[in-house]
């Protein structure tokens, strides 16, 4: 018997909005300049250390390969934690001002109107994740959870946040699909057994998303159609339910 397709799981950073070289790396430098650091994180640097999974992961990753300076009398675990902190605050005053990317309310639209079941599954700070969906909360609406931050034990490419979206929305893998935008995303997700669509971010062009079911550069409108990367084409460039559907046996 084929499985039905029950619910979407959404990636945030890079799938929902662009929040990487929009929000992230600019609440990262405003931290770092009220602080005085001298750091500089420019969009190539930055999309180097995305590599690195986890925002205190990425921090002490740069601290240590990167030499970089600490103030006196810091120790790195401390001026990490400090420095995500104010980075949480900056990025959640920030992200209101970030758009959707195309096709994403039109999707979580059409998979609550099919009374499909929608959550976002990120190991980003709640916090940041709450002030974007807050800002688009008429479009949004539809989103039935959102599992964020460290509420599970190992960040992607490990498949927990997956795994505890699924039973907290009491789904099997093989009912479900992952939209994400990265390598680690995809990585995840198939760990977890879940298909998985990715939409391209700025930061992603060039990562290999071997495991995807298909890849495009992002879900396509009605006047603005997706372009495949790799896959079948959706009928009318649209990533709907039914080339979803399509798509996954579901």
């Amino acid at each position: 018997m084929k499985p039905e397709l029950r619910a979407l799981l959404f990636d945030f950073d890079g799938t929902i909005a662009e929040t990487e070289r929009h929000g992230h790396r600019v609440a990262y430098q405003a931290a770092f300049d009220e602080l005085g650091l001298g750091w500089k994180w420019d969009e190539d640097l930055y999309g180097e250390l995305l590599a690195v999974a986890g925002g205190k992961e990425r921090l002490t990753h740069f601290i240590r390969e990167r030499n970089a300076q600490l103030p006196v009398d810091w120790e790195i675990e401390t001026l990490v934690a400090t420095i995500h902190e104010m980075k949480r605050e900056r990025f959640s005053e920030i992200a209101p001002s970030i758009p959707l990317r195309p096709g994403v309310a039109r999707l979580i639209n059409e998979a609550k109107a099919a009374g499909l079941r929608v959550a976002v599954a990120t190991t980003a700070a709640p916090e940041g994740v709450d002030a974007l969906l807050e800002h688009h909360r008429h479009e949004l609406a539809a989103i039935d959870l959102v599992a964020a931050g460290d509420i599970v034990e190992s960040k992607k490419p490990a498949p927990d946040i997956y795994l505890f979206a699924l039973e907290a929305l009491g789904l099997q893998s093989s009912e479900a699909v992952a939209i994400e935008d990265s390598a680690i995303g995809v990585r995840a997700a198939r760990a977890a057994g879940i298909p998985v669509v990715v939409t391209r971010s700025s930061y992603t062009l060039d990562e290999d998303f071997t495991g995807a079911d298909a890849v495009f550069d992002d879900l396509g409108e009605p006047d603005a159609p997706a372009r495949v990367v790799r896959g079948k084409a959706p009928p009318g460039g649209v990533v709907d339910l039914a080339y979803l559907r399509s798509l996954t046996g579901a």
